[in-house]
């Protein structure tokens, strides 16, 4: 009945095929802490009209962000090229998957620059879906949307929430090489369970990635997040703030997993807000320049503003050597 319903209401076919078959899980109820405004404010609708006139794609939307309401009506938004469909199927993310209908769209950095303008973002936010089909991941494209963006936009800082670019050599220093301010790679979770959250990706894997952008350019900041409540344990996030600090990570986001829909992998529970806090100084203590630990972190949630606590933190650190 669900692919039947899916098929009516969505002629491109189900979002998610692969998860169509599988037995539906218990959603769990949320606590008083995980509670946003329904969006709706006049300049929501205004970033909306800019989305859609510029005919682009935001993971806001896509990955049903619960910050969306707070964010656009900031004028801020996150943009997602390369399509809407993603050649991975994770069990946690809400993002259509399949195979992409099509190639690379080479309009798509100028309209993404020119919604960038008329936004006047400060600092923007550019993700994309997995295109395991392209030769270089997408790595190009990504490049050429941060040279649209600096030619229409100088002064907007630029962060990058790239895929892994798994067996696409060479592909991760055409997007370095571009010079985003911001590199941001997700670990998404505790290698542990890997297999069944991110069973397309490789945990040492990503790790390596965010490492290797340090070596190629040292002044780009780096930064990674993770979900938590999909079953991990405590000491596991700890280890995984070690192997990001060994690869000089800057900035790692920690947030509540919401699950999309009762396809998708189980909350096994809500993480207290005083755990986040606890992340939150223990990352410190570590030395990540900056952390971000609560139930509604999400990797592009206060980017711009976080960016200058991130600067400020390094020039601290800098002055102090």
């Amino acid at each position: 009945m669900t692919v039947v319903l899916d098929l009516i209401n969505n002629p491109r076919g189900p979002r998610h095929p692969e998860k169509a078959h599988r037995p539906d899980t218990e959603v769990l109820k949320k606590p008083d802490w995980i509670r946003v405004r329904a969006p709706g404010s006049p300049v929501y609708r205004e970033t909306q009209e800019i989305v859609r006139t510029n005919k682009l794609v935001t993971v806001c939307e896509e990955a049903g962000c619960p910050n969306i309401g707070e964010c656009w009506s900031k004028k801020h938004a996150t943009f997602m090229i390369l399509g809407d469909t993603c050649t991975r199927a994770c069990s946690f993310c809400n993002v259509r998957t399949g195979k992409p209908a099509a190639g690379v769209d080479a309009d798509e950095p100028r309209r993404v620059a020119e919604a960038v303008a008329k936004l006047g973002l400060n600092h923007v936010v550019i993700t994309s879906v997995d295109r395991d089909d392209l030769d270089d991941g997408g790595a190009q494209h990504f490049a050429d949307v941060i040279h649209a963006i600096r030619a229409a936009s100088p002064g907007t800082t630029i962060e990058v929430l790239t895929p892994d670019f798994l067996r696409k050599d060479g592909a991760l220093e055409k997007v370095v090489a571009a010079r985003p301010d911001v590199f941001n790679h997700n670990l998404e979770t505790v290698p542990s369970l890997y297999v069944t959250v991110r069973p397309g990706a490789r945990y040492f894997h990503s790790v390596r990635l965010l490492q290797r952008v340090k070596e190629l350019d040292p002044q780009i900041f780096t930064k990674s997040g993770i979900m938590v409540g999909l079953g991990e344990e405590r000491n596991e996030i700890l280890q995984l703030m070690d192997d990001l600090r060994s690869a000089d990570v800057d900035f790692l986001t920690i947030g509540q997993y919401l699950q999309p829909t009762r396809k998708h992998h189980a909350i096994v529970r809500f993480v207290t807000p005083d755990e986040f806090s606890g992340y939150e100084t223990v990352a410190y203590s570590k030395g990540f320049l900056k952390v971000s630990a609560s139930p509604l972190t999400r990797s592009s949630h206060h980017a711009g503003e976080d960016f200058e606590k991130l600067r400020a933190a390094r020039a601290a650190k800098t002055a102090a050597e």
